[in-house]
């Protein structure tokens, strides 16, 4: 009986053990940022620097660049471009740069940090530097623009989707142009087919319906960008614009069999060229838990 007992309260003690694990795994998962790593048949020297600064997911890559600078190795990577610095103008817009913008505030472009939806705080902080016009198009600056309606570029609020409610308020300011590019004015659009411009709504992600009822009205040349239009340029392939579909996120797998098609500096934009590296995220969420084990916590008991 007590070898009996003496197995059951080793195997509870063995679950406790599991589920702690399971507990430590769930909460360094979160914890951990993954790391971006280039889809491995792309050539890191075809790619320019200039535009990987507007590539939300190339900030690692980013940072290694600005962190290695003055050393000889890291340039070489681009040894084919021009560029031998980060482009700290595209950066400003760049939403992911944040924490490169405020340990470098005198780099800041401030006409384009006015467009960067994670910008608000440093913009909050420097009203007198606000681009009203580029704000009006920022997503996330709504509630400075209603503190601030007599500052807006209704040509340019014309394309922001979070400023709906405030166009249908003002109707007769509204830039149907501009409207026509806006995810979120699809109602209004439905509403006013005959003001639609069919060059921006070609590259509106949620028109592809009114596209498809009107396909004699598309602008192929500028489809080629809409991420949810891959169904469309498949079968129009002779109509496929390689400078736009490189910057698709949506179609890395046409342009990876197309390779001597590519625009490398659209390319260098789209965000799809990276991947999680899931071998570093493994190695860094097993580090963060032991970290939790050894120094919060968690203990097992």
């Amino acid at each position: 009986m007590k070898f009996i007992y003496l197995i059951i309260l080793f195997n509870n003690k063995l679950n406790k053990l599991n589920k702690m694990n399971n507990y430590t795994q769930l909460i360094a998962s979160y914890l951990v940022k993954p790391k971006m790593k280039l889809l491995d048949w792309i050539d890191i020297s075809n790619l320019l620097l200039d535009r990987l600064s507007l590539n939300p997911n190339a900030i690692q890559l980013l940072e290694q660049i600005y962190n290695f600078t003055k050393s000889n190795g890291a340039m070489l990577l681009f040894q084919k471009n021009y560029f031998n610095n980060i482009d700290w103008i595209n950066m400003s817009a760049n939403p992911n740069a944040i924490h490169l913008l405020e340990q470098n505030i005198d780099k800041i472009n401030w006409y384009h940090l006015s467009l960067n939806p994670n910008a608000i705080c440093i913009l909050e902080q420097n009203k007198d530097k606000i681009n009203w016009k580029l704000l009006s198009q920022n997503p996330n600056a709504i509630q400075l623009l209603e503190q601030n309606m007599d500052k807006i570029d209704w040509e340019y609020l014309s394309f922001n989707p979070n400023a709906i409610h405030l166009l249908e308020q003002n109707m007769d300011k509204i830039n149907w142009d501009k409207l026509s590019f806006n995810p979120n004015a699809i109602h209004l659009l439905e509403q006013n087919l005959d003001k639609i411009n069919w060059r921006f709504l070609s590259q509106n992600p949620n028109a592809i319906h009114l596209l498809e009822q009107n396909m004699d009205k598309i602008e192929w040349y500028f489809i080629s960008i809409n991420p949810n239009a891959l169904h469309l340029l498949k079968h129009n392939e002779d109509k496929n614009n390689w400078i736009y579909l490189s910057q698709n996120p949506n179609a890395i797998h046409l342009l990876e069999q197309n390779i001597n098609k590519i625009s490398w500096p659209n390319l260098s934009q789209n965000p799809n060229i990276f991947e999680i590296d899931n071998i570093k995220l493994n190695c860094d969420i097993h580090e963060q838990m032991q970290k939790l084990k050894n120094n919060y916590f968690i203990y097992y008991t």
